[in-house]
């Protein structure tokens, strides 16, 4: 194996890791202000590293193509790294446009988060980068500050205007748990979720179907909302109460109904599984789950024929709710089923797709893990 001696020559400082995430329920509510309830993965994106005090960055991944990445700090700017390696060099010229005294470092990556699964493998390589740099440079920065650092990484130097959900649920999550983030004020929770203690299993299905968020509709997307907030006098379609959504949605131009309706919805749909979750009914959020999936096929539009089915099928097959999880255009589809329906379930979505032509998804019970740390 290329361990990081192997490939650089000598020991690392240290080891760090950072985790992808689920989100339970609040899709494409944090870049309004919204409320989001996301749990992190037991995958996680492993960094190992070593500081350098020459200017340079070198980035080496056991997921790439065997060669290592080498850039000089003084040439970092958006557009100039291409691949992989645009997100952590995004998270270190971000720690020197902010003003902290951060070098070089060898980098070291090997990750078991699915990319391209809509689990932000990309937020946990910028996290684990954080994490790294904050310790190797002794910045002191909270788990808060570095998600945010990194959140503007992927704003500004990779180009996509991602909220601030990613980062956060892979830098704060706590094992157990359940994150409910106040986007806004980024004021958060820690939500006791006892998946073996209720008999539940929360079943991914990873459609493998890819999508990009930098393509451009992701951004469409961000743009409409905005521009709704703007022509209701709303600082944010977060301030959109329920119950004058349906004189809202009259004031508005027909195309930026239907994004209204969801984010006001789900806003609505996070609420409903707290209390929920704070009363010990975890089944009870299974129809939330359906409802959300409904909700982002129908008016956000971002779901896709394999998510569909993956919803469709898991729900039929038992599950008590399904949806898809993360930006959409493919990713993950989530499933809350009972513990001893959990393979019958899982077979019958690849058993679906199967029949539909489309390659099998890859599917596996997570719990909730711990959020990123030095290992």
């Amino acid at each position: 194996m290329n361990d990081f001696q192997t490939v650089y020559g000598a020991a690392p400082e240290g080891a760090w890791a950072a985790p992808g995430r689920v989100n339970l329920i609040g899709e494409h509510t944090d870049y309004n202000d919204g409320f989001v309830l996301p749990i992190a993965l037991p995958h996680h994106v492993r960094a190992e590293a070593r500081r350098r005090d020459d200017g340079v960055l070198r980035l080496w991944s056991a997921q790439g193509d065997g060669e290592v990445v080498e850039l000089r700090l003084d040439g970092l700017a958006p557009g100039t790294v291409a691949g992989w390696a645009k997100y952590p060099a995004a998270v270190v010229w971000t720690l020197r446009q902010a003003g902290h005294r951060v070098g070089g470092a060898d980098l070291w990556f090997d990750s078991d988060v699915p990319t391209g699964a809509g689990l932000s493998s990309s937020a946990a390589l910028e996290c684990a980068v954080g994490v790294a740099y904050n310790d190797l440079y002794g910045l002191g920065l909270s788990a808060p500050e570095l998600a945010l650092l990194a959140q503007k990484a992927e704003n500004d130097f990779v180009g996509v205007p991602c909220g601030v959900m990613d980062q956060m649920a892979s830098m704060c999550c706590a094992e157990g748990s359940a994150l409910l983030l106040d986007t806004r004020d980024l004021g958060q929770r820690q939500v006791p979720i006892d998946l073996a203690g209720a008999g539940l299993r929360l079943l991914v299905i990873d459609t493998r179907v890819k999508h990009d968020l930098a393509d451009g509709a992701y951004a469409e997307l961000r743009a409409g909302c905005e521009r709704a907030a703007e022509l209701l006098g709303l600082p944010a379609l977060r301030d959109l109460p329920a119950d004058g959504l349906d004189a809202a949605l009259g004031r508005l131009p027909a195309e930026l109904r239907p994004l209204v309706r969801h984010v006001v919805a789900e806003d609505r749909r996070v609420q409903q599984a707290i209390r929920l979750l704070d009363a010990g009914d975890l089944a009870g959020i299974g129809p939330i789950l359906t409802a959300g999936h409904a909700s982002l096929r129908d008016d956000y539009r971002v779901s896709c024929p394999e998510t569909d089915l993956a919803a469709d099928t898991a729900v039929a097959a038992g599950a008590l709710g399904a949806r898809m999880t993360g930006g959409g255009f493919g990713g993950s589809v989530i499933a809350l089923v009972a513990a001893d329906l959990l393979d019958t379930v899982a077979d019958a979505v690849t058993a679906a797709f199967a029949g539909a032509g489309y390659a099998a998804p890859r599917t596996f019970a997570a719990t909730p893990a711990a959020g990123a740390r030095r290992l």
